[in-house]
């Protein structure tokens, strides 16, 4: 395979998305047949390989990388695993087999994520890649570094301020591959009240007395295997037997038996809707209770989330929780969000944080007793949460 010489200045957005498209289909064993150009110059940029004969390795070094920013737990960066063949054993799978496993991450039809989801994969990848090249140059000698914290000197560092603090906090702990849970404290919501950021699945947040769980309007829940709070939730508050097999699916059997004493079993209900369980298993990790927040509409094979119907399910929160908080001994105190209609609601994350942040600064204009928490699934999403 011949090459051109590389090009000193860094590919643009449409030079990388025409490439990504370009090995959607062939997948990565074609690197090594077919020169890719942009990828290539973005590959050496960042360090990941010299620009000779190891380009090949260069480029899926750096589209895993890539895929690691947008969240190897998010749907966004599972579906680009599955779309490039980034994952174990998967290679070399054929197209559609990696289309049809990227498709199941979001519960859709092949043909519908090829129509919707999947342009946007490959668009969030591309920006991704970019983003790996905006960071300050890899340490000499460390080629593929492109994803550790900056040592000193090497860029602009934060200047201050809370946005800043976050962020440095953040970075400093952000290494490549599986990461721990972060806590950061005093995010600010306004000059008056901060917030809790957690960088972790939900399951294992523990003492906070609330849980949000987002749901649908007809308060199915996802299932277990699901990579979603709900699922997560789900799972977790679930009582197993010795064995380990679940005889109690608490959450569903509790929102069930709502809808019924309700009069709307298989119907819908209002959006931004808000419905109590107990906490099942999870009353061991100090958890009292779990509030369901239907946001999303079924469309098809997707869902609808309107930005709205967050507002007012983190008010309908906050009212349950007053109603509520007496009952307890101790009070209740916390409560603890995700982003809601950010996952298969397919709300961007910074929509969602923007309107939770508005909605949460008005509850606690009323309220300021309260304790609370966000949680996400990656950094990248911490950081921009913290930036708003």
């Amino acid at each position: 395979m011949s090459q051109e010489p590389f090009a000193s200045n860094s590919p643009t957005y449409d030079q990388l998305l025409e490439e990504l498209k370009g090995i959607r289909r062939p997948g990565l064993p074609d690197l090594r047949r077919t020169d890719r150009p942009a990828l290539r110059a973005a590959a050496v940029a960042g360090g990941f390989c010299d620009g000779s004969d190891d380009a090949p390795a260069g480029i899926e070094a750096l589209l895993r990388e890539a895929v690691r920013r947008l969240g190897e737990r998010d749907l966004l960066g599972q579906a680009a695993a599955h779309t490039f063949g980034l994952l174990p054993d998967r290679r070399g799978a054929p197209a559609h087999d990696r289309r049809k496993m990227a498709a199941a991450v979001y519960g859709v039809t092949p043909e519908r994520f090829r129509k919707q989801q999947e342009p946007q994969v490959i668009q969030q990848l591309a920006e991704a890649v970019l983003t790996i090249l905006r960071e300050p140059p890899p340490l000499p000698g460390k080629p593929g570094s492109a994803g550790q914290s900056p040592g000193p000197g090497a860029g602009p560092q934060p200047s201050g301020g809370p946005s800043a603090t976050v962020q440095s906090t953040i970075a400093r702990s952000s290494r490549v591959g599986q990461e721990p849970p972060l806590r950061v404290d005093s995010v600010p919501v306004d000059a008056r009240s901060t917030f809790t950021l957690h960088v972790s699945p939900i399951e294992l947040l523990r003492d906070i007395e609330v849980l949000v769980s987002s749901e649908n309007v007809y308060l199915e829940m996802s299932k277990t295997f699901r990579p979603t709070v709900s699922g997560a939730l789900r799972l977790a508050a679930a009582v197993r037997d010795p064995a380990g097999e679940i005889v109690d699916d608490v959450l569903a059997r509790e929102l069930a038996g709502w809808l019924r004493a309700h009069g709307r079993p298989g119907l819908p209900i209002r959006p931004g809707t808000v419905v109590p369980t107990a906490p099942g298993a999870l009353t061991a990790r100090g958890v009292r209770r779990i509030y369901h927040a239907a946001v999303a509409t079924p469309r098809d094979d997707t869902y609808e989330v309107r930005p709205e119907s967050i507002a007012r399910a983190v008010s309908a929160c906050f009212a349950l929780a007053r109603a509520e908080r007496d009952r307890y001994e101790p009070a209740l105190s916390s409560i603890c969000f995700p982003l809601l209609g950010a996952g298969r609601g397919g709300l961007a994350p910074a929509v969602s944080a923007t309107w939770l942040r508005w909605a949460i600064r008005d509850e606690l204009a009323r309220d300021s007793r309260w304790r609370v928490h966000l949680v996400v699934r990656s950094r990248e999403i911490a950081e921009a949460v913290g930036a708003l």
